[in-house]
Order: structure tokens, then C-alpha cells, then sequence
């Protein structure tokens, strides 16, 4: 499968038992919104990160995992070349699971991008927007058929190098230098309402019930 080629079966059998985080998509979107805007995290980072996420700790090679794959998309994030690809279940799998691992995705990199950096630029509202509108996509099971599959690709194609432009042209920063671990608690469960909740609902799509 396409799956052990591009790694998301390695990513998934590490994240996929994480309560806090809606699938494994989420985190490395979460992941890529974060090294838009910072330098690539150690292992060390993670676990502060992590923790400041309210995940419990994980393993220490599962977090050289995230810290290799942070590198790899900081590269990626750099490069002309345009080959930055988020890790999603390949064509195997059913369409109504790479539609919501798509979703899941896009609500991270908002959700991280929007940790990181504590605002949104003006020239970036509408990148963000297209990602919380792909984030609130519900699958029919009527849209199950070679239509849908050409409409998945298509959306896949139009948000896939959003991170591109988002990282482009921006000076990274430590991640100590950032909102992220300075206390700011997210809203991947619902929690209390105080200045520090709302800066991340600022940034969290809304997700159809």
C-alpha cells in the first residue's frame, strides 16, 4: 500500500490512540500549522508542547518521530519545488475516511498555525478561511462515487500547499518565543471560557455536530 510508501501507516500506529486529538490527520496538521511559523521542534519541545495541549507523554521515539517529521515539513516548507504533502490514508481506504482525514487536517493547521503565531495577517485570512471551510466538510454517502472522488482530489490539490504560502516569506521563530507555551489552552475538548481559550477559538473551525 501507498500508505507504508508515504508513512502514513508508521504515523497512524503511533497517533492513532490519542484521545485528545480527533485522528492522527489533525496532528500533523497541528504539526505543519506550528512549523509555518517556527523553527522545527525537538523531541524535547513536543513533550512541553504536548503537555500545554493537555496530551498525556508520550514514548520518547514517539516523539523523535514528531521531531523527524517536523523536520522533514520544515524542508518541505522551505523548498520551490512545491512537494510538501500532508500525511492522509491513501486511495485505499474508503473516500468518506480520506474526506474526514482531509477535514482533520485542515483543522489542525489552523488550530497549530493559529497557536504559533497568536494572530492572523491580514494577507493570510483568506488562506485560513479556505482551510476552516474544508475543515467543515460533511461527507454524504451519496457523494460517494467517481464524482466525489474527482471532488476530493480537488480539494485535496487546492489546500494541500496552503502551508506553502502560509511559511513562505516569514521569519521562523523558537518555539519558546511563541504563544505555545506560554499557557494557552486549545479547544480540542471544550473547556473553560478565559482569554487564553478564546485566542484558540479564534482559531478552530467549526465542525459540523
Amino acid at each position: 500500500m501507498q500508505d507504508d510508501i508515504s508513512g502514513w501507516s508508521e504515523w497512524h500506529h503511533n497517533f492513532s490512540k490519542i484521545e485528545e486529538i480527533s485522528s492522527p490527520s489533525e496532528l500533523h496538521g497541528l504539526l505543519t500549522g506550528i512549523v509555518c511559523v517556527t523553527q522545527a521542534p525537538t523531541s524535547e519541545e513536543w513533550q512541553q508542547i504536548l503537555a500545554t495541549l493537555e496530551i498525556p507523554a508520550l514514548d520518547e521515539h514517539i516523539l523523535n518521530a514528531l521531531s523527524d517529521e517536523a523536520e522533514d515539513v520544515a524542508h518541505a516548507l522551505s523548498e520551490d519545488e512545491l512537494d510538501y504533502l500532508p500525511l492522509l490514508p491513501d486511495d485505499e481506504h474508503v473516500l468518506a475516511d480520506r474526506v474526514q482525514a482531509l477535514a482533520d487536517w485542515c483543522a489542525g493547521v489552523v488550530l497549530g498555525f493559529g497557536l504559533a503565531s497568536g494572530h492572523i495577517r491580514q494577507d493570510e485570512m483568506e488562506l485560513i478561511e479556505h482551510l476552516q471551510d474544508v475543515a467543515a466538510v460533511e461527507f454524504d454517502a451519496s457523494d460517494d462515487d467517481e464524482e466525489g472522488e474527482e471532488s476530493y482530489q480537488e480539494l485535496y490539490e487546492f489546500v494541500r500547499l496552503i502551508p506553502v504560502s502560509l511559511s513562505l516569506g516569514r521569519k521562523k521563530v523558537d518555539v519558546a518565543e511563541t504563544p505555545l507555551l506560554q499557557n494557552i489552552q486549545p479547544q480540542l475538548q471544550k473547556s473553560k471560557a478565559n482569554e487564553a481559550s478564546s485566542v484558540v477559538e479564534m482559531f478552530t473551525p467549526h465542525r459540523p455536530s
